[in-house]
């Protein structure tokens, strides 16, 4: 006698055949969508210069101290500073501050946007908008300026605006270094001259 298929058996008949056709096609889905890899694009963080890294260096917050040779301690700070890679010895630095305290206790605060030290010949030159404050209370501004870092000399080739308790003065340029007759001598006192067309506006005390 024939045994009659119940309709649990030929699910599962047919599930033995279908089930494993669904993967396979599921698998070959997998494949035709796939993306195809170029082995000759870069992946992104591969795409870096490293020469450009290389020219681009700086450094944080640099600083410089040191006593010249008339006994006056001097002190350079930055914000950043970068090699130059033409000249290992210049270093163009951004917001420049510098501060010379000469043997006798004046003392000079200097600012400036940007500037440029040259260790190799011992000078720092600073640019956009100096600003230099004195013990002595004067305040005064140039575009330019240049300090030595060995020696005790401070000088503006360009004109100069200053502030102090004579009034207001106009110069052409500007320089501070030790007395002539007095070269030498630690304890030295140091002249300030302005030149070249020298305008004051005097300012009399009350």
């Amino acid at each position: 006698m024939r045994r009659r298929d119940n309709p649990y058996s030929r699910f599962v008949a047919w599930a033995k055949i279908v089930l494993p056709l669904a993967a396979l096609a599921l698998l070959s889905t997998v494949f035709l969508l796939a993306r195809n890899i170029d082995p000759t694009q870069a992946i992104p963080f591969a795409e870096i210069d490293v020469e450009e890294l290389a020219r681009e260096q700086r450094i944080s917050a640099p600083n410089y101290a040191g006593v010249t040779e008339d006994g006056a301690a001097i002190s350079v700070t930055a914000s950043t500073a970068r090699p130059d890679p033409d000249s290992p010895e210049r270093v163009d630095a951004t917001d420049l501050e510098a501060e010379l305290i000469t043997a006798t206790g004046a003392r000079y605060q200097l600012s400036s946007q940007r500037g440029e030290i040259d260790s190799g010949a011992d000078m720092a030159y600073l640019q956009g908008g100096v600003v230099v404050t004195t013990s002595s209370g004067y305040r005064i501004t140039s575009d330019a300026m240049s300090t030595s870092l060995s020696r005790t000399l401070l000088e503006s080739e360009g004109p100069v605006q200053a502030d102090g308790p004579a009034g207001r003065l106009d110069a052409g340029s500007m320089s501070l270094a030790p007395l002539p007759d007095a070269e030498g001598d630690d304890s030295a006192n140091h002249l300030l001259v302005f030149n070249k067309g020298v305008k004051l506006v005097y300012t009399p005390s009350d």
